[in-house]
């Protein structure tokens, strides 16, 4: 059984998306604060978090910026509606994905089930390895080497990554990207991709200003260099 983590400050809201996550079959630990959060993700190694970045005292951000320094835990913001300065620093910051409150429920599981597919090694065990120059992307194993270093990605990195090295020097739009990784948000948020682009090159290229591997196609898109 999954284990995710729920940090919300509004009890009302804390206890339908517990009883929903729960009816899907997680196993749901309720923490109202950002300290807390960081404790309990700490000792208890969640396998997603649910993170509403209105907390009081440490916000969501913060405690998002914190979990990124030490693991990969995939991570689902909740965030209010006009918050889209919010939702793209989450986005860089390492986000995988996000809900814009009042939401579903419903769609808040579903984007939960997502991105746990997403992180899990099951279904992409048999897929061969990645080899573009001397970038290696392993897939069974969710592990990404540049040369001798590794490269730690959320699973939402990881997927987009994996998706463009597939094919090198094909240009995906960002549609065709928020396709490939389930999307984010409503219709089709393309400057989440934007995010994540930047977010993996910060890791993965030796000048992120200046990119060898994950290339901007201006006005259309990204594609991967060839090798």
């Amino acid at each position: 059984m999954k284990t995710i983590l729920l940090v919300e400050d509004e009890m009302k809201i804390a206890r339908v998306v517990r009883d929903y996550l729960e009816r899907a079959g997680f196993e749901v630990v309720v923490v109202g604060d950002g300290e807390s959060a960081l404790a309990s993700a700490r000792v208890g190694r969640p396998d997603l978090v649910v993170l509403d970045l209105g907390l009081p005292g440490m916000d969501g951000l913060d405690v998002a910026r914190s979990l990124r320094r030490h693991h990969e835990t995939p991570i689902v913001m909740v965030t209010a509606r006009g918050d889209e300065t919010d939702r793209i620093v989450g986005l860089e910051l390492g986000a995988d994905d996000y809900v814009v409150k009042p939401f579903s429920p419903k769609e808040l599981v579903a984007r939960v089930r997502a991105v746990l597919r997403r992180s899990g090694v099951a279904a992409v065990a048999a897929e061969a390895t990645i080899h573009v120059g001397d970038v290696r992307i392993d897939p069974s194993r969710l592990r990404v080497t540049v040369g001798q270093k590794a490269i730690e990605l959320t699973p939402t990195e990881f997927q987009l990554l994996a998706t463009l090295a597939r094919q090198p020097g094909r240009v995906f739009t960002r549609g065709q990207l928020l396709d490939a990784i389930h999307g984010v948000a409503f219709a089709a948020y393309e400057r989440a991709v934007d995010a994540h682009v930047k977010n993996i090159r910060k890791k993965l290229e030796p000048e992120p200003g200046r990119p060898r591997y994950l290339l901007t196609v201006h006005g259309v898109g990204y594609r991967f260099a060839d090798a």
